[in-house]
């Protein structure tokens, strides 16, 4: 099977086609390491991740400015690729979440967890006391995330009905297996970094560090707006900075045009990569990068056209 990198605007001249034949991801072959069922999560993407990673050495640091269910970060530090990761999230549910797990907070989190009875009484009155505190609030986004519908956060998202093999609400709802990803994720607390802020500010602050490895999953183009709070995103922003960057950077997105446009008017090299949703219909997303070497692929930048990002 042939891979080909930028193929809807320049001329074969322009281009570079690699010769690979990535996978499917077996998702149960791959640690899951975060208590959120995050909606656009990126387990299936871990392999290739690791890939990615190996560029890495003792002086480099990880940052994931869209966090959201931070799979990725979590497996870089956990399997030792970097010292420390940064992760930046705005969305201040997963925010008070995360915060809860990596603060002395977790405990008291731990043990709500454990006791919860699953039932859409119970599951009310948590979200009823999601103002009472940080921790609270953290509890509450759990239990939605683990039991609503494809643990979709957004506005107007609703509980699962019929669920897992018929068992409804709790189909989602595995406490020892929570409780042990959040105590793991705990002990590395002295090596993560939790924001809660903007992608951006992040992502300019250390737009010259070239310690810095960026991996950049934020809301899709087409999905975003039904999946999350703050799906409103300045992609091509989004793009004009990862061309500045003097780190490492990987971007994922849905393969559509517009993406490509994107990659393309800042010179960008990308490829695309199939993933198997959970209804298992395989599909292609498109993996942007400063270049494909720790893929195996040479992949050479194309001629920059700003003019397909303007106005």
């Amino acid at each position: 099977m042939r891979q080909e990198l930028q193929t809807s605007l320049f001329t074969d001249e322009e281009l570079e086609v690699v010769a690979v034949s990535p996978q499917v991801t077996n998702v149960a072959s791959v640690p899951h390491r975060s208590p959120f069922r995050y909606p656009g999560g990126k387990t299936w993407l871990v392999p290739t991740a690791r890939k990615w990673f190996a560029q890495s050495d003792a002086d480099s640091q990880l940052i994931e400015p869209f966090a959201g269910g931070g799979i990725i970060a979590l497996t870089a530090v956990a399997e030792h690729y970097f010292d420390h990761v940064t992760m930046v999230e705005l969305d201040d549910d997963m925010a008070a979440a995360w915060k809860t797990i990596l603060s002395d907070d977790c405990q008291w989190l731990v043990k709500q967890i454990s006791s919860f009875n699953v039932s859409a009484d119970s599951i009310n009155l948590a979200i009823a006391h999601a103002d009472d505190g940080l921790k609270e609030r953290g509890f509450a986004t759990l239990v939605r995330n683990r039991t609503n519908h494809g643990g979709i956060l957004a506005k107007g998202s609703g509980m699962i009905k019929t669920g897992e093999n018929g068992r409804g609400l709790s189909s989602r709802w595995y406490p020892s297996t929570l409780v042990k990803r959040i105590a793991d994720i705990h002990r590395m607390r002295d090596r993560i970094t939790f924001i809660r802020g903007d992608a951006f500010e992040i992502m300019e602050q250390h737009l010259y560090d070239e310690n810095c490895f960026f991996f950049i999953d934020p809301p899709y183009t087409i999905a975003g707006r039904r999946l999350y709070n703050h799906f409103e995103v300045d992609h091509c922003r989004i793009f004009e900075l990862a061309s500045q960057m003097s780190g490492h950077f990987l971007l994922t997105y849905d393969d559509t045009l517009e993406v490509r446009e994107w990659a393309e008017a800042y010179g960008l090299p990308y490829m695309t990569i199939p993933m198997q949703t959970t209804h298992l219909v395989t599909k292609n997303e498109l993996l942007i990068s400063d270049s494909f070497d720790w893929y195996g692929c040479n992949a050479t930048k194309t001629k920059p056209r700003l003019e397909l990002c303007m106005g």
